[in-house]
């Protein structure tokens, strides 16, 4: 079968050479454009795809038989008309719950060490001029005997709350929604006063759009922090940019923005709001993850061409 990757730049630096072996020919570019979609699909049988979209118009003029993507997210295809014209769709799954993690936690204790203000005053020569051995400027704080508030308890959220415990803090998880009646959950609006720290793990719905209002921060302690590692839009960006500034709490992080790269502007990127981190959306970026993703796309091609239906397979 013949191949092409539409936008491999994120995975150029891995061993590729077993997804180049699953094909009879793969032609791999680093980015394409829309107007670059048509002419280089026009004669594969499969195309894997990370963010490039794939909209009815170009299925429907295809011969594709397979659509791979290198994520877990599909909202880049049109599902309804894969399934219209008998195209396969598989996504990659969990590939990077061990970076995730990580990454939130390290989040976690960058806010309760001040880690980049004492970075930052370094560099600025403070402790150089200091009359002391040490530098302490700003406040830290243990993580033991502190609450984490789960959002999402998935592998991810299970994975985070499990490094929490060992730093030995107590795990609130948040019910689901107002139907979940599940034991040891509560509502989010019961759980937000009693977390120190608030981490989300949630996909992005229409039930979790803005799910982190100004209502939902007001609830919080001013001691508390936020970490979102899930994705942009759970948190209202300028609502939580306004509790920062104000004091409603105490600092937040997020590896997610709404819009990805943020070239129009976001009011989390305005260098006057306090105690907080943004991260590039990498926390799923490890070596090790993207390697992953790769090991899996093979064995969502060797499931199609088995003619069996996978466990990732979407349509």
């Amino acid at each position: 079968m013949k191949a092409v990757f539409l936008d491999a730049e994120t995975l150029r630096d891995l061993d590729l050479s077993g997804l180049e072996q699953a094909f009879s020919s793969l032609t791999i570019f680093d980015k394409t454009t829309q107007k670059d979609i048509a002419p280089r699909i026009q004669n594969a049988d499969v195309v894997i795809v990370n963010k490039v979209k794939l909209d009815a118009t170009l299925l429907k003029a295809s011969q594709i038989k397979l659509i791979c993507i290198v994520a877990t997210g599909t909202n880049n295809v049109d599902l309804e008309a894969a399934k219209q014209c008998g195209i396969a769709v598989f996504n990659c799954q969990a590939y990077g719950v061990t970076s995730v993690v990580q990454h939130a936690f390290s989040l976690i204790l960058a806010l309760h060490t001040n880690l980049i203000q004492y970075q930052q005053s370094v560099e600025a020569g403070d402790w150089q001029k200091s009359d002391q051995f040490c530098l302490l400027n700003y406040p830290i704080s243990e993580l033991a005997g502190k609450t984490l508030g789960v959002v999402g308890y998935g592998s991810l959220g299970q994975g985070v709350a499990q490094i929490a415990k060992a730093f030995g803090m107590q795990v609130l998880i948040a019910s689901r929604d107002e139907s979940d009646y599940r034991k040891n959950r509560l509502p989010l609006a019961q759980l937000l006063p009693q977390v120190d720290v608030l981490t989300l793990h949630c996909p992005l719905t229409p039930a979790t759009q803005n799910l982190i209002d100004e209502q939902a921060l007001n609830l919080m302690k001013p001691s508390a922090f936020l970490v979102n590692v899930a994705r942009g839009g759970i948190v209202d960006e300028q609502a939580l940019a306004n509790a920062l500034k104000s004091g409603v709490i105490a600092g937040a992080a997020t590896d997610v923005l709404i819009e990805e790269p943020p070239k129009n502007g976001n009011p989390l990127l305005d260098s006057s709001v306090p105690n907080l981190i943004v991260t590039p959306h990498s926390a799923w970026g490890s070596k090790e993850a993207r390697q992953r993703i790769v090991e899996q796309t093979i064995e969502n091609v060797n499931v199609f061409l088995s003619g069996e239906q996978g466990e990732r397979r979407v349509v």
